[in-house]
């Protein structure tokens, strides 16, 4: 079948630097060609090209067979190649219809037309399963709704091939099987779609082809037929990955060291209870919107609250992370480019800030100390950066969120909270991120992961609390830890069947 987009012998070099070398691919109309490889791999630079975002340094880009260049991502949407950023790149001042037509808009009588814009958002919205309110600020919304935004106002424009960078980062199960749905009528139409995802199960449900990259070479082209999960994770990463969660730490003790009370985050989070034990892995799951992330931003003093929260035993009450800090207590927010590091500054800044206290010398910063923390932070991170100077939002999703966890360690804290760990990362990465929340409470800290990947929460977590409409629906012990169990509280549906069971006696 002939390619409608195809890459010959594609190289890409900053400066010295080469992140991709020649790579070949062709994407055909009505196929999903998936694209896989760890952090680093060259993988969203690939994409960008195709996309008109970069040049490539060498090689050639055929468009129906036709030697093309795209002098940037206008050019080559008007020519049918539109890319669903990973990155939310959304006006937040601007409602949900004013982002989808931005630079588009629809006119009558040369009037900006708002009704029939407000009822395309709609309609847009819909097929995708959402009913967001197209009059809505985008800042107003969570990170699951702007991603679908921005992806239905990429999917408005006349298209031959849709790019999807890592696109059920932020979404719920549900969220992500309607965008399958769309994938799948768009391959049924002809389109030709660029998958990218560590999410190697949603490879295997939607891909027709899989190509994979390591370290910015081709490593195999191979169709998704007989090819399993596994085996792509052998192939990403160059070694066996049967075992990816660590043995989870014997709990260290029965002792409380956290115990929250009635915890109230207004307009998020109503009467939330519960403990932390010293050397446990407590996990907090939900579907996203659930409350769960409002509630540590409370906890933490990163939002208002009101409820009662003890420490060892003592009451305290956070104004802000600093005094959690002090206390011993961190928070590793699920946004890590827009709250956890500054994507402006180098290694050195990032990772020495949040315990500058650590590092002066009189009225200044001893430099030679934090160097030496980044020293060990690489090191004891596997914080891979092809030079030191490099800033923060140059870094790899996975390195940026190793980064940030050595950046928060350096405040040597009891408890630690982990907001959606690995997020966006490879599955390589994420191995080395499960071994290290292990390795938090063989040491004694306890720690809490809250995560929308189910079986994150149960291969890492003693125990699980499941949140519901901005209330904890429940605890799963260890024993009973399983996917339908999480599930069944997330959504209301044991309520629903213990009301029918209640009925059927009635």
């Amino acid at each position: 079948m002939a390619s409608v987009l195809r890459a010959d012998n594609i190289s890409k070099s900053f400066g010295p630097i080469e992140v991709l070398s020649g790579i070949s691919l062709d994407l055909r109309p009505g196929e999903v060609h998936a694209v896989i490889g760890e952090n680093g791999a060259g993988k969203s630079t690939l994409m960008r090209i195709l996309s008109g975002h970069l040049p490539p340094t060498k090689g050639s880009l055929f468009l129906n067979d036709q030697p093309t260049t795209f002098s940037g991502p206008v050019d080559a949407e008007n020519r049918g190649i539109v890319l669903v950023h990973q990155e939310i790149l959304l006006a937040e001042d601007l409602t949900v219809t004013q982002n989808l037509f931005l630079g588009r808009e629809l006119r009558r009588f040369g009037f900006v037309d708002d009704r029939a814009m407000r009822e395309q958002t709609r309609a847009a919205l819909a097929e995708l399963g959402s009913s967001i309110d197209p009059d809505r600020e985008v800042r107003r919304l969570s990170i699951a709704d702007r991603q679908l935004v921005q992806i239905a106002r990429a999917l408005l424009v006349p298209h031959k091939v849709v790019a999807f960078d890592e696109p059920t980062a932020v979404l719920t199960p549900i969220e992500a099987e309607s965008l399958f749905q769309i994938i799948r009528r768009l391959r049924a139409q002809g389109v030709a779609i660029l998958y990218i995802s560590h999410r190697l199960n949603e490879v295997k449900a939607v891909a027709d082809r899989v190509t994979v990259l390591r370290d910015g070479r081709l490593v195999t082209v191979r169709d998704i037929e007989g090819l399993e999960p596994l085996e792509m994770a052998r192939l990403m990463v160059g070694r066996d990955m049967s075992k990816l969660y660590p043995d989870k730490p014997l709990t260290a003790s029965d002792q409380d060291i956290l115990s929250v009370r009635n915890l109230v985050v207004p307009g998020y989070v109503e009467d939330a209870s519960f403990t932390l034990r010293r050397g446990e892995i407590l996990g907090f799951g939900g579907l996203i919107g659930a409350g769960r992330t409002e509630l540590f931003e409370g906890l933490v003093g990163l939002r208002p609250s009101h409820g009662s929260i003890a420490i060892d035993g003592r009451n305290v009450h956070f104004r802000d992370a600093r005094e959690a800090m002090a206390a011993g207590v961190v928070y590793l927010s699920e946004d890590r480019k827009g709250k956890g590091l500054l994507l402006q500054q180098d290694l050195r800044v990032n990772l020495t800030l949040a315990a500058l206290d650590k590092f002066g010398r009189g009225s200044f910063i001893d430099v030679p100390a934090e160097e030496r923390a980044l020293d060990a932070a690489v090191r004891d991170f596997d914080i891979r950066a092809r030079r030191r100077d490099l800033l923060a939002g140059q870094l790899s999703g996975g390195n940026q969120q190793k980064l940030l966890l050595a950046k928060m360690m350096l405040v040597e804290p009891r408890i630690v909270i982990i907001d959606e760990p690995t997020r966006g990362v490879d599955i390589g990465t994420k191995e080395q991120i499960y071994r290290f929340i292990a390795s938090l409470a063989e040491q004694g800290r306890s720690v809490i992961v809250i995560s929308s990947e189910m079986q994150e929460l149960i291969g890492l977590c003693h125990r699980v609390l499941v949140m519901r409409n901005g209330r904890i629906a429940g605890e799963v012990a260890q024993a009973e830890l399983s996917e339908d169990a999480i599930v069944y509280l997330a959504t209301g549906v044991h309520e629903e069947r213990a009301a029918d069971i209640a009925a059927g006696h009635a």
